[in-house]
């Protein structure tokens, strides 16, 4: 058994690799608990901040202004706003609704852009609420100019990610006016299915990426002390949490899961860290700051505090693991890859936004 552990260190250590290349951060503005960030354009960005507040940043002199806003919303435990989102014409924000009675959802709102004022109206609420502070996911993309995906984490309850007929702990898939695709999985496959639900079996996945070579949709899912995973959204598909539990052990230190390692009833991440690193956004790289890395994902940890690449070796193959960097800037709670290929960090703790360049 010892020999064993050895073996897995090793392996582990050679596997994770420490990166040499030469860049720099800069802290272009302090912020307070911020979570989520999108361009407006080549100087500015929106940040959503957990406790309330919206804010439009310019990257160039870093300055900063409020924007108001209309959202029913709960600071609750892991929740507040979340990941906001500029796309087109249109901000979409997922937040912590406050639903009454203790209650909370993970819910989507969308607004006309303005610079001093969104009003938003809700396209999606994760039901049932429930009465809790944990794993509210959320992350969202769009794809092909019609489609929304979001995460909702499972709200910390023991198997509602397994129960199609909730949304807690599902991928879940709209049109960008709220209504359901009639691609989705209940008019296909899964009739028993909520029809917003396109994928289901995930804890709190607090990363989402939309390939900018491949068109396809990858989560980061932040896991229990057992461990984390990277993967592929899939039509229909069951990541299997928490009958499965990707390293086997609760926070507590007590047994997670059903079955201890993997079968074929469940999609296969495309990689995992056991034990966990709190893995929490994620992006594929495309630009010419750093051409080098182009098609690789750079994910972000929070309780590790690091930022890492790993290089895909096909689409369905993820091979080694870099360290960029560990302990510099705080907990990594967002990355998002800037129009000239710069990259931008949010970090909690030391709470801020950073610039990631060349040296």
């Amino acid at each position: 058994m010892k020999t064993l552990k050895i073996l897995l260190l090793l392996l582990i250590f050679f596997n994770t690799a420490h990166a040499n290349e030469s860049f720099k951060l800069k802290k272009i503005i302090a912020l307070s608990n911020p979570w989520g960030l999108s361009f407006i354009n080549d100087e500015e960005i929106i940040i959503s901040e957990k406790e309330g507040e919206i804010l439009l940043v310019n990257i160039k002199d870093g300055s900063k202004k409020n924007i108001k806003h209309n959202l029913g919303y709960k600071v609750d435990g892991q929740g507040g706003l979340l990941e906001i989102l500029k796309y087109q014409d249109y901000i979409y924000i997922c937040y912590t609704e406050d639903r009454g009675d203790g209650k909370t959802s993970t819910s989507i709102a969308k607004a006309k852009f303005s610079k001093t004022n969104l009003n938003f109206k809700n396209i999606f609420q994760a039901n049932p609420p429930i009465n809790s502070g944990y794993h509210f996911g959320c992350r969202m993309v769009i794809q092909d100019n019609k489609y929304l995906y979001a995460s909702a984490g499972e709200r910390g309850g023991d198997n509602i990610a397994q129960d199609s007929k909730k949304h807690p702990g599902s991928i879940i898939r709209i049109n960008l006016d709220g209504s359901v695709p009639k691609e989705n999985p209940k008019f296909k496959s899964k009739s028993d299915w909520l029809p917003e639900i396109y994928q289901i079996g995930i804890r709190n996945p607090q990363g989402m990426t939309l390939s900018p070579f491949n068109n396809k949709v990858y989560i980061s899912n932040h896991g229990a002390r057992g461990g984390d995973f990277f993967g592929e959204v899939k039509f229909a598909e069951n990541y299997g949490w928490k009958i499965w539990c990707w390293g086997g052990t609760n926070y507590s230190m007590t047994k997670c899961g059903e079955v201890q390692k993997w079968d074929k009833r469940f999609t296969n991440p495309l990689y995992t860290w056991v034990p966990s690193i709190a893995v929490s956004a994620v992006q594929i790289y495309k630009g010419i700051e750093f051409e080098e890395w182009n098609g690789h994902i750079l994910m972000t940890s929070l309780r590790n505090q690091s930022l890492r690449k790993l290089e895909f070796v096909s689409d369905n193959k993820v091979g080694k693991e870099v360290v960029i960097f560990k302990d510099n800037i705080g907990r990594i709670r967002d990355i998002k890859i800037g129009p000239k290929g710069k990259i931008y960090l949010l970090s909690n703790g030391n709470s801020a936004l950073w610039e990631m360049s060349k040296k």
